[in-house]
C-alpha cells in the first residue's frame, strides 16, 4: 500500500499545481504521472492478472478444441455406423429379394411338376381305360362267339334233327369262328 498512498500524494500535488484552465487543457505533469501510473498498472496486471486470465482462456480454448474434436470423432463414428447399417439393410433387402425369387422359382417348378404329373396320370387313366375297353370288347366278342356257337349248334340240331355230341360240335364251330378274321368281327 505504500506505493498506492505515494501515488495519491503525487496526484494531489499534481492537481494543486495544475493550471486552472479546465479539463481539456493539456498539462505536462498530469500526463507524466498518468503515464507512470499506466505503466505500473500494466506491469502489475501483466505480472498477476494477465497470466491467469491468459491461462484460463487457453484452457477454455483447449477444452473447446477437445470438444470439437470429440464431436467430429462422434460424427465420424455415427457416419460409419450409419454406413454399416445401410449396408446391412441393403444386404437384407437383397437376401429377401433372392428368397422371393427362389420361392417363385420353386413354386413354378412345383407347379410344372404337378402339371406334368397330372398329364401323366391322365395318360395313364386314358391308357387304362383303353385297355379296359379293349378287354371288355374282347370279352364281349368271346361271349358273342359262345352265343353264336350255341345258336349255331341249336340251329344245326334242329336242322339235322339229330343231336350230335355237344363237345365235338362246339369244337368244330369254335375252329370255324377262330378262322374268321377278327377285323370283320370288330366292326
Amino acid at each position: 500500500m505504500p506505493i498506492f498512498s505515494a501515488l495519491l500524494l503525487i496526484q494531489e500535488h499534481a492537481v494543486e499545481e495544475a493550471p486552472k484552465g479546465g479539463l481539456l487543457s493539456p498539462s505536462g505533469g498530469l500526463m507524466f504521472w498518468t503515464l507512470i501510473i499506466f505503466v505500473i498498472l500494466a506491469f502489475v496486471l501483466s505480472r498477476y492478472a494477465f497470466k491467469p486470465i491468459t491461462k484460463a482462456v487457453e484452457e477454455r480454448e483447449k477444452a473447446l478444441e477437445d470438444a470439437i474434436a470429440g464431436a467430429k470423432a462422434d460424427r465420424d463414428a455415427a457416419a460409419k455406423l450409419l454406413a454399416e447399417h445401410q449396408a446391412q439393410l441393403d444386404n437384407a433387402r437383397a437376401e429377401a429379394q433372392k428368397l422371393i425369387t427362389d420361392g417363385r422359382a420353386v413354386g413354378d417348378k412345383i407347379r410344372a411338376e404337378m402339371v406334368e404329373e397330372t398329364r401323366a396320370q391322365q395318360q395313364d387313366m386314358i391308357e387304362r381305360a383303353r385297355r379296359e375297353i379293349e378287354a371288355e370288347k374282347q370279352r364281349a366278342i368271346a361271349d358273342l362267339r359262345r352265343e353264336a356257337v350255341d345258336l349255331a349248334i341249336a340251329g344245326a340240331s334242329k336242322v339235322i334233327e339229330k343231336n350230335l355230341d355237344d363237345q365235338s360240335n362246339r369244337k368244330i364251330v369254335e375252329t370255324f369262328l377262330s378262322s374268321i378274321p377278327t377285323g370283320k368281327a370288330n366292326r
